[in-house]
Parts: structure tokens; C-alpha cells; sequence
């Protein structure tokens, strides 16, 4: 039986502190990479079900799950990539 390697999307949070004289201001920081996050503060929300592969390009898959009682619209729900591994 072919093994297979899955990436799926997820929403995670982290918290970062920052020193700032406005909230904008530390806003800006994280977002141009400046903070690093607070240890141990990851934490896992729910899968991202709204991203994931394109379905008109991966048309066989899409229908091979529908088959199998998945619902696939415009993406296949939450995968960023899915491989055959060696092993």
C-alpha cells in the first residue's frame, strides 16, 4: 500500500510583545518581521478549510472525493499539498 505525505492548512495564533508608542506602531514591527514570538504561545485554532488545492486543477482528485463523501466546491478543502513518498 503507497504511503503519502499531506500538508494541510491551519489557523494557528502566536503571541508576540513588543515595546511601541502606538498600537499601529507595534503592528508595523511584527508585521515587518522585527518581534520574535513569546515562547510556548502557539496554539493550534481549527483546520483552514477555506484554502487549499484548486479544484479545476486537480479535477480527478476533486471527483475521486466527492466520490468518497468529501465536499470539494472551488478548492479541495484544507490541503496545500499531498505527495507519494518512498518507505
Amino acid at each position: 500500500m503507497p504511503t503519502f505525505e499531506i500538508e494541510q492548512y491551519e489557523l494557528h495564533t502566536m503571541k508576540y510583545r513588543v515595546q511601541a508608542d502606538t498600537e499601529a506602531e507595534a503592528i508595523a514591527r511584527l508585521l515587518n518581521g522585527e518581534l520574535e514570538p513569546v515562547e510556548g504561545s502557539l496554539e493550534f485554532i481549527e483546520v483552514a478549510d477555506t484554502l487549499g488545492l484548486p479544484a479545476n486543477h486537480y479535477s480527478n482528485l476533486a471527483v475521486a472525493l466527492k466520490k468518497l463523501g468529501i465536499s470539494v466546491k472551488h478548492v479541495i478543502p484544507s490541503i496545500r499539498a499531498i505527495s507519494k513518498v518512498e518507505g
